[in-house]
């Protein structure tokens, strides 16, 4: 009985998600962004000039070049709250303001239209605008930054307001965690500074770790006593000093510094006020979609949300397929059919399947980026059953690959997969390679499975520094759980062994002076 019920939810959901909605979907381009949104196109302007002034504030702030940038985040615009938290939870009757995820094929950032009646700025915004200063920080702030300052930095920026002039507002009070800093336990500072987060925020404290957080964030910013000791305490971390032992040294006795923050809430808070408004860099330009996008760009957010989830992939491959037959003269949508398939389990993956929607793809465009990139994949996954590791084999993989790269040499996917194929291969990557690893590295720093591929590719050069400062940023960063800590571990034992090889190693003019 379950499983029927089961299969005829699933039935439902497809349909769902193959019924095109009323509104139209509209695409806004930018110099920084590429938004999607059913909403109207003045709704779709106003909130994308939002974010450029946001983006031109952050720059501003940290001395980051304005100009277009080629490797854009992708931003979805849903109509409400609860279709966010669908989205990010796969269940219905959840509910949130949107999320951002960086997966190993880019990131996007989904949020809501909703215009909340509360305190401050609205609710979603501040949500979008805290989930872009992580990947602002991780894109533009190349530095390992402690868990607790990457969400107090995210929380201190979300709540950046514009005059209607443009002028920022930045430092304003982020009201929704009032009641975790005003009701609920306080987290002593000694603790918010050297535990984990999943060891401090469990057990209902979340709301409580993101608003101390906040709070010592905005007080090492603007209170005159502390002027200087975020930044000792960051260049420490970064000159490899333990993070624990640092911030004594920086910031004086963490008691002092507890009993501070306790009494700085109750303070009036300043916050920084820009004299000059934030220019919009470059032209914003709004079109519909054609009919085949249209349909396409919900279930590719649905593809793209539901990563994780078998189910929830197997039910828009079965929309896909229902809008292939519909739209068979679209490139895009067999692409996203064959990525779909390709995202199944091994055990529930139709190779076959695969192979022909992205041949599809390929067909109505020779040059689709992501479609060559995954027929690489695909022809790579085959050799590799077939166990042939020969160079002429595994030269026909990288064609597609080659070609992907130079129809958009800023595309950090293909010079990802092309430096990818020779582990795949398992041989060494030629310097060709390993170039195209750093240059997509350059381009996406945000994207974990780049950034540790060229984490190792440091460490196998002997450049064990540069390799630790790139990991300590995953080990630090409040959602990974340790596996940072790991892939630390692994390079300093990667090191003691290079330091063991040299002092075993005899060296060639004692040896010969020797002899």
């Amino acid at each position: 009985m379950r499983h029927g019920i089961a299969a005829a939810l699933a039935v439902l959901f497809t349909m769902a998600l193959a019924t095109p909605a009323s509104a139209r979907w509209l695409r806004a381009d930018t110099n920084n962004f590429i938004i999607y949104s059913e909403g109207s196109e003045k709704s779709l302007r106003s909130f994308a000039e939002n974010l450029q002034r946001f983006d031109a504030t952050l720059r501003h702030r940290f001395n980051v070049p304005d100009g277009f940038e080629p490797n854009r985040l992708a931003i979805y615009l849903v109509a409400h709250a609860d279709e966010a938290g669908r989205l990010a939870s796969g269940k219905r009757g959840s509910s949130i303001a949107g999320f951002y995820l960086a997966t190993p094929n880019g990131a996007f950032a989904v949020s809501n239209r909703e215009n909340d009646e509360g305190r401050g700025t609205p609710l979603a915004q501040q949500t979008l605008f805290h989930e872009y200063a992580h990947h602002f920080m991780k894109r533009f702030v190349p530095a390992a930054h402690p868990a607790w300052f990457v969400e107090g930095f995210a929380e201190y920026l979300s709540t950046v307001d514009f005059t209607s002039e443009g002028k920022a507002s930045i430092g304003k009070p982020v009201h929704r965690r009032a009641f975790g800093l005003l009701a609920m336990p306080k987290i002593p500072v000694e603790q918010l500074i050297t535990q984990r987060p999943d060891a401090v925020r469990g057990s209902g404290m979340a709301d409580v770790y993101y608003g101390r957080s906040w709070l010592l964030t905005h007080m090492l910013y603007n209170d005159p006593k502390r002027k200087g000791q975020l930044l000792a305490y960051m260049e420490a971390i970064n000159r490899g000093e333990d993070a624990i032992e640092a911030a004594p040294k920086a910031f004086g006795d963490l008691g002092q510094l507890d009993k501070d923050l306790n009494r700085y809430i109750n303070e009036p808070l300043s916050y920084v006020a820009l004299h000059e408004p934030m220019q919009i860099e470059g032209a914003i330009t709004i079109a519909p979609l054609t009919a085949a996008e249209d349909a396409l760009i919900p279930l590719r957010l649905e593809r793209l949300s539901a990563r994780y989830s078998p189910e929830r992939t197997a039910s828009v491959r079965l929309a896909l397929q229902k809008l292939a037959a519909a739209q068979p003269g679209d490139a895009e949508v067999w692409y996203e059919l064959a990525a779909a398939e390709w995202g199944m389990d091994d055990d529930k993956r139709d190779v076959a399947a695969a192979r022909a929607a992205v041949d599809k793809a390929i067909m109505l465009k020779p040059d689709h980026i992501r479609a060559n990139v995954l027929l690489g994949r695909l022809l790579a996954a085959e050799l590799d059953k077939q166990g042939d590791y020969s160079a002429e084999a595994w030269s026909a993989v990288r064609k597609p690959i080659a070609l992907a790269n130079r129809t958009n040499p800023d595309d950090p996917i293909p010079l990802y997969a092309y430096y990818q194929s020779f582990a795949d291969q398992g041989v060494p990557p030629p310097q060709i390679a390993l170039q195209g690893l750093g240059r997509a590295f350059t381009l996406e720093p945000e994207n974990t499975t780049i950034r540790v591929s060229q984490a190792f590719a440091l460490a196998n050069q002997g450049r064990f520094d540069g390799a630790i400062r790139l990991v300590q940023s995953i080990a630090f960063d409040p959602h990974d759980g340790g596996r940072g800590q790991s892939l630390l571990d692994q390079i300093e034992a990667m090191r003691k062994d290079a330091d063991r090889l040299k002092t075993d190693t005899p060296d060639e003019e004692s040896e010969t002076a020797a002899n």
